[in-house]
């Protein structure tokens, strides 16, 4: 435990769990266990991890594609294996020719999992490291363990949804479905329209909510066990819980990028 001020577990995980706020009415960072009665209030380390996620994700992968050699090095070969497991969900899943889904896909997969990698960096390293020289008491580089980052994802892709399903049925289409299933009768069309309602909200908050409630459950795993035992003996547990959680991390990006391609593949098909 490296923050000497905090003298219980309870404050060490109070402290873990507060996030560098920023309010755009005042321009100010605000405390995390401060209510601010502004709506426009941003979780500063969260946005700014992300974006940093996303550049090294962009630049790795562009380095990799303008390397010209006959013979394709190890990156390119482990770059080539991703997109072709990508490729081939999309194949499996997809039926219609859609060129956005195979980049988009990829890009969820590989963000998503880099974001949710940061939960194996230890606990301390990063808010130590600000604490001392930024004087910030407050970081989380764990994207996805912050809602309003797996809910911001998630909208984007009710978004993709809506918009799909009305380029492929039209709006009075998209209408009708909603009315119209799973009872075919008249009478039963205000209640299907609450059914499909629910079943179509449902989706991004499931997607949200799945990412984010798995992986703020490892964070706080590894949290309470830094909490709670010497750092010298901390390794007894961290470490197999850091090596089950390198599969729970890839799944979540899996099932993430899944539900997505079979989302979207509902909403290009004409029924």
């Amino acid at each position: 435990m490296f923050f000497r001020q905090i003298s219980t577990p309870q404050e060490y995980i109070s402290h873990h769990l507060q996030h560098v706020r920023l309010d755009l009415s005042s321009l100010k960072l605000i405390p995390s266990n401060i209510l601010s009665n502004s709506f426009w209030v941003l979780n500063l380390d969260s946005i700014i991890v992300s974006i940093l996620l996303g550049c090294i994700f962009l630049s790795f992968f562009y380095i990799a594609s303008i390397q010209n050699s006959y013979i394709p090095n190890k990156i390119q070969i482990f770059i080539e294996l991703i997109i072709n497991f990508v490729n081939k969900n999309i194949k499996d899943i997809m039926h219609t020719k859609n060129n956005f889904v195979g980049p988009l896909s990829l890009t969820i997969f590989v963000w998503i999992f880099l974001m949710n990698a940061m939960d194996l960096i230890p606990v301390d390293f990063f808010p130590f490291i600000f604490e001392n020289i930024f004087n910030c008491p407050n970081l989380r580089i764990v994207p996805s363990s912050d809602i309003n980052i797996t809910f911001s994802m998630s909208l984007a892709v009710f978004l993709l949804i809506l918009f799909y399903s009305i380029k492929t049925k039209g709006i009075s289409g998209l209408f009708k479905e909603l009315i119209c299933q799973p009872f075919k009768h008249p009478i039963f069309y205000f209640f299907n329209f609450i059914l499909e309602t629910i079943s179509l909200l449902s989706k991004p908050i499931s997607l949200s909510l799945r990412l984010f409630g798995n992986i703020y459950a490892g964070e706080m795993i590894f949290i309470l066990i830094s909490s709670f035992i010497p750092w010298w003996m901390q390794w007894i547990l961290n470490v197999p819980w850091a090596i089950f959680h390198i599969l729970v991390i890839t799944l979540q990006s899996f099932v993430f990028m899944i539900l997505t391609i079979v989302y979207l593949s509902m909403a290009s098909k004409k029924h």
